[in-house]
């Protein structure tokens, strides 16, 4: 009898891709359902970007690239770094083309860690994380964002949590799920314990475009002599709207770049030639205004959102500082996270991911999607309601 390997009955199933996956398989038998769940704007990737893919498929760049990217494309990446992120990066050893951050954080882990190697992951922090670092063969430690410090670690926290294992630290900024923007002060914790501890810094940056309020985003990479023990995942399925495209970048220290650069070539060849063309379409200028009156319009859905979450009973949010997702504070309804996600979505035909789904410490709350369609949001928001109240 076949057996999955221990290292796949050790990954639970992504949360979140299970969630869409059902809602996509009632919508096909034609219920009528609100997905809130899914972190998938509703709009479509901006036009020009999609039209440069188009000219570069018609005109024949439908061939396999080098395994680092095409040098067009990481030339757009780094030019974007030094004009919106303040890193000054050499495309042609510093920055490598992905299908997306998850595999680049995959990339960069079976770069960087050994078996039973241990990873400081957030608790709560996006679900794929644990899995990846236990598919990459290492150990995930999961270390409590507390409300009470606003879901950031002390000093003394990721100190306590450090062992003779420990290799690296997974940063998301801004944070999935809690909507976190790290200011440079909390990236000076994570880095000063960093570079006490010789450790590796893997930083998930895939919604640095996406802050609110007047906050910006800041790459960890940019402080002290973090450029050199820093891994950076960048993308532009949020941003862009591209989720389907699967294609994102990854900037590391040469050494890395370089290690990185033969695992791919290994796993996957290279990230797609045409998804690399439409991608520097995106990155080689400043956000067009298109692009510009999207996110503002998202902030506008986020501000929404949470004015109308805050009417219910028995729960609080808050505006979050970046990405769009609403962290819906339940913890004075004494319910679990799971089965309230459950009733809502079989009784009131709208979804959401239980707070459970991103490690112990996100019991208590529920992740909501904020940039669905006005109407989907308003219709979502009334079948809330009614599950709520």
């Amino acid at each position: 009898m076949i057996v999955p390997s221990r290292r796949l009955r050790d990954a639970p199933a992504s949360a979140t891709i299970a969630i869409a996956d059902r809602v996509a398989a009632l919508r096909a038998r034609g219920e009528d359902i609100v997905d809130l769940s899914a972190g998938r704007a509703a709009e479509p990737t901006p036009s020009y970007v999609t039209e440069a893919a188009v000219r570069a498929m018609v005109g024949g760049d439908t061939h396999q690239t080098p395994a680092q990217g095409r040098p067009a494309f990481r030339k757009a990446a780094a030019d974007k770094l030094a004009r919106e992120n303040g890193l000054i990066v050499d495309p042609e050893k510093h920055v490598l083309a992905s299908l997306g951050a998850k595999q680049g954080l995959l990339l960069a882990l079976l770069a960087t860690i050994d078996s039973s190697d241990e990873v400081i992951i957030e608790d709560p922090g996006f679900v794929s994380y644990a899995p990846t670092v236990t598919l990459a063969g290492g150990r995930p430690a999961r270390l409590a964002l507390r409300p009470e410090n606003r879901f950031r670690w002390t000093r003394e926290e990721l100190l306590g949590a450090v062992t003779p294992r420990t290799r690296a630290v997974l940063l998301c900024s801004p944070q999935n799920p809690t909507g976190v923007v790290h200011s440079e002060s909390d990236l000076d914790v994570i880095a000063s314990v960093a570079r006490e501890r010789d450790l590796l810094v893997i930083a998930d940056e895939t919604y640095e475009r996406l802050t609110w309020q007047g906050r910006r985003h800041v790459s960890i990479a940019t402080r002290p002599e973090m450029a050199e023990r820093t891994v950076t995942l960048m993308g532009l399925t949020k941003s862009f709207a591209m989720g389907g495209w699967r294609i994102g970048y990854i900037v590391a220290p040469e050494e890395l770049t370089a290690a990185m650069t033969q695992i791919q070539a290994h796993l996957t060849t290279c990230a797609s030639s045409f998804a690399q063309t439409g991608a520097a379409a995106a990155l080689g200028e400043p956000p067009r205004p298109e692009v510009e009156e999207l996110w503002r319009d998202w902030e506008k859905r986020c501000e929404w959102a949470v004015s109308e979450l805050a009417k219910l009973p028995c729960v609080s949010c808050a505006m979050p500082e970046g990405g769009y997702y609403a962290w819906i504070d339940l913890r004075a309804r004494n319910e679990s996270s799971a089965l309230l996600a459950q009733k809502l979505l079989d009784e009131h035909r709208v979804a959401l991911v239980p707070g459970s789904s991103f490690g112990p410490s996100g019991e208590g709350y529920m992740r909501m999607t904020c940039v669905q369609s006005w109407e989907s949001l308003r219709v979502g928001m009334a079948r809330l309601r009614e599950g709520l109240s």
